[in-house]
């Protein structure tokens, strides 16, 4: 019977020499798959931040503009203004009506000017004291009347004043309850009109005053 032979060096050399190749390339592959995870953390930290700053940069020129940048048209139905606490000191908008109405309020919230222009194409201009009672108002009709009124403080009107597109223009004084007590003016036709407490004079005071 032949004697057994032990392994052969070389074979035992060579599979020494591909394990230590198939466990480095191993390595590498596994290396490799590390780095590749490291990328797509660092990727998605960078997708959200531009994704942050894309949404920031959006709030901001909503909000205030993009710097640097002044648009050409502004659109809306209603603007607010605010101050530095976040109290409302203005308007400006329209209602279902057609009417477009622009309002500043005092630091107290009462409103000091108004200006309103109706659908009918009536305007007007308020102004109110500090308690919020009309004080003077400029208005101009459709027909083209125009008018000045003064309030006391309770917003009772004391004082008239108007113009009329027929050339008539008219001057009235109210009581405290607001009834009307003298007037005077000059007509369409160019007489002089005087009236106390319902009492009226016309020629008489037309032929007086020329």
């Amino acid at each position: 019977m032949p004697p057994r032979q032990g392994p052969d060096p070389s074979q035992t050399g060579a599979a020494s020499l591909e394990q230590r190749a198939l466990q480095a390339r191993l390595d590498e592959v596994e290396e490799s798959n590390r780095k590749l995870k490291r990328q797509g953390v660092i990727v998605l930290i960078a997708t959200s931040v531009l994704l942050g700053l894309a949404a920031a940069l959006v709030v901001t020129a909503a909000r205030h503009g993009m710097p640097g940048f002044v648009p050409d048209l502004v659109e809306g139905r209603e603007f607010v203004l605010r101050d530095k606490d976040g109290r409302v000191r203005g308007a400006w908008g329209s209602d279902d009506e057609g009417s477009i109405r622009f309002v500043l309020q005092d630091p107290a919230n009462a409103t000091s000017i108004k200006l309103n222009l109706l659908s009918d194409g009536s305007a007007g201009l308020t102004f109110s004291d500090s308690a919020g009672s009309p004080r003077l108002i400029a208005a101009l009709l459709p027909d083209q009347t125009a008018s000045l009124v003064f309030a006391d403080r309770r917003g009772v009107t004391r004082t008239v004043m108007s113009f009329s597109p027929s050339g008539a223009s008219s001057l009235l004084f109210a009581d405290q309850g607001g009834n009307p007590r003298t007037a005077m003016g000059v007509d369409s036709r160019g007489r002089a009109l005087f009236t106390v407490e319902g009492m009226r004079t016309g020629e008489e005071v037309s032929d007086t005053t020329r």
